[in-house]
Parts: structure tokens; sequence; C-alpha cells
């Protein structure tokens, strides 16, 4: 099994597929040092606003039993 394979599977994370426009994408390439991953990610944050990730609504009391 490839890592995209597992990617998908685990995460249902496609990375051959564009997000976009649904087009075929393919990896240019794969950053592991941590320094270079903080920069890009902080140019990132300037560029555009990071999205606020899953909304969960408020918890509530269950419901009275009659």
């Amino acid at each position: 099994m490839t890592w995209t394979q597992r990617l998908k599977r685990v995460f249902n994370v496609d990375v051959e597929t564009c997000r976009v426009c649904g087009g075929g994408a393919k990896v240019i390439a794969c950053i592991e040092d941590p320094v270079v991953i903080k920069k890009i990610l902080n140019h990132l944050e300037k560029k555009a606003p990071m999205d606020s990730g899953v909304q969960i609504p408020d918890s509530r009391a269950p419901p009275h039993q009659q």
C-alpha cells in the first residue's frame, strides 16, 4: 500500500485529486524539515486566514424522560 493510499484510507485525504477543480494532482515535493515547514505555514498564514476547523454545536442536556 502506498502512502497516498494510506492517507486516503486512514484520514480520507486524497492527495491525487485537486480539492478545487477535482482534476488530477501530483506530489512535487515532500518537505520534512521542521524549519522549512514552519516558514511555509507562516507565509500561508500571512496570505490567507486559516480555516477555523470543524464547527461543533454546543452541548445540550439529555431529553426528559416521561
